[in-house]
């Protein structure tokens, strides 16, 4: 009886010591990336730019028709410049109308507005609206490609060239998964209202209808776009976009053996960064995050912010070991300018630096007059 009395206090005391440790915090497991068929492929979060899984991302690679994404991108911005209008009537040349591959069965010598162009090409993937399109924008197909390219550049896409408006194989037409990511953010960043086209499942002209041939759009209701592409040469590739509540996730995949592979494999990536990241808003862009003391100015503090808004992608989990800091010069004087840097915001994850952005003057503060500076002179003298 008296072993049995002490093996149930001590059962209890060791009990109570197990429960009353404190607890370990869980560490955010994230596995390996899933198995990709292809020969290249990225998945990059849309807002933070983060590259979440990628394999061969800088290998060149054909486009194939992924190229009609920056011909969509040069005609929108040229319709945003006002050089050009939806509303256009396109007088549909011998070379478009002749175009092979795949068509909206456009017919020479009519007239055909931008704007079902644009559709022909974004949900029909038209080679003949592509080549239509780049006749009417800059005369020629060859000066449209030297916009292509030159847009290429100004967007950071180092990797790209273009001999085409199509994506029809060419020795020197070429890009990488990495600036087909860059292009995909740009056109849902700089054109929203139109990116709403690349989730159209179909599209019909001249009595002819045509399925959009991005099956994603039929197989997940969190795909939005973006677009196919196909040559024996490129194999099957596919860029498309996913939102998932405020996350949304771009993903590559290049060069596999059939369109249920570009389809499958897309939708591997998407699923492996919906479940194992987050994305969330830290500081909002032109929003001061704090104000400054600025000496022989008109006014006497500077709001210091940043110019973009700062988004992270973290494992789920991890949100709560974030730390931001700011390290702002020890001293400001005016003259001071819009966007001039003072300093920088530094983001920390479990204390490993992982962003460092600019903190910059949100307003402009010209100098104060005579007496503003005199009274500064005298006050700095003390400090």
């Amino acid at each position: 009886m008296l072993d049995k009395m002490r093996f149930n206090y001590l059962l209890s005391a060791l009990l109570f010591l197990i429960f009353s440790l404190p607890a370990v915090a869980k560490p955010a497991l994230v596995p390996a990336p899933p198995h990709i068929a292809a020969k290249a492929w990225l998945l990059v979060d849309f807002n933070s730019n983060r590259i979440l899984a990628e394999h061969n991302s800088e290998m060149r690679v054909e486009p194939a028709s992924l190229t009609k994404m920056m011909t969509a991108y040069v005609v929108l911005t040229e319709i945003s410049n006002g050089s050009v209008s939806l509303d256009d009537q396109v007088l549909v040349s011998e070379k478009a109308w002749r175009m092979k591959g795949s068509r909206m069965f456009i017919e020479v010598n009519t007239r055909v507005s931008v704007r079902d162009l644009l559709k022909g090409m974004i949900i029909q993937s038209g080679n003949d609206a592509s080549v239509a399109l780049a006749e009417h924008v800059a005369g020629n197909e060859e000066s449209f490609v030297q916009l292509m390219n030159q847009y290429a550049q100004a967007l950071g896409m180092t990797g790209t060239h273009y001999s085409n408006c199509t994506g029809w194989p060419a020795a020197d037409h070429y890009t990488t998964a990495k600036d087909l990511a860059i292009m995909a953010r740009a056109l849902i960043r700089d054109f929203p209202r139109h990116y709403a086209w690349y989730r159209e499942k179909e599209y019909t002209y001249n009595n002819i209808r045509q399925n959009n041939r991005n099956r994603l759009l039929w197989l997940d209701d969190r795909v939005d776009g973006i677009k196919t592409g196909h040559t024996e040469s490129a194999g099957y590739c596919l860029v498309s976009s996913a939102k998932q509540k405020n996350m949304r996730l771009i993903s590559v995949v290049l060069g596999t053996a059939s369109d249920n592979a570009r389809s499958s494999n897309s939708r591997k990536l998407l699923n492996y960064g919906f479940r194992f990241y987050e994305t969330f808003l830290l500081h909002k862009a032109n929003q001061p995050l704090t104000r400054m003391r600025i000496w022989k100015g008109e006014t006497e503090t500077l709001p210091l912010g940043l110019q973009e808004d700062l988004y992270l992608t973290l494992p789920r989990g991890q949100r709560r070991k974030v730390d931001a800091k700011m390290s702002v010069e020890p001293m400001l004087v005016a003259p001071a300018t819009k966007g001039q840097v003072y300093g920088s915001v530094i983001i920390k994850l479990t204390d490993k630096e992982i962003i460092k952005r600019p903190l910059v003057a949100l307003q402009s503060v010209p100098e104060g007059g005579i007496w503003r500076k005199l009274v500064d002179n005298v006050k700095l003298m003390f400090q």
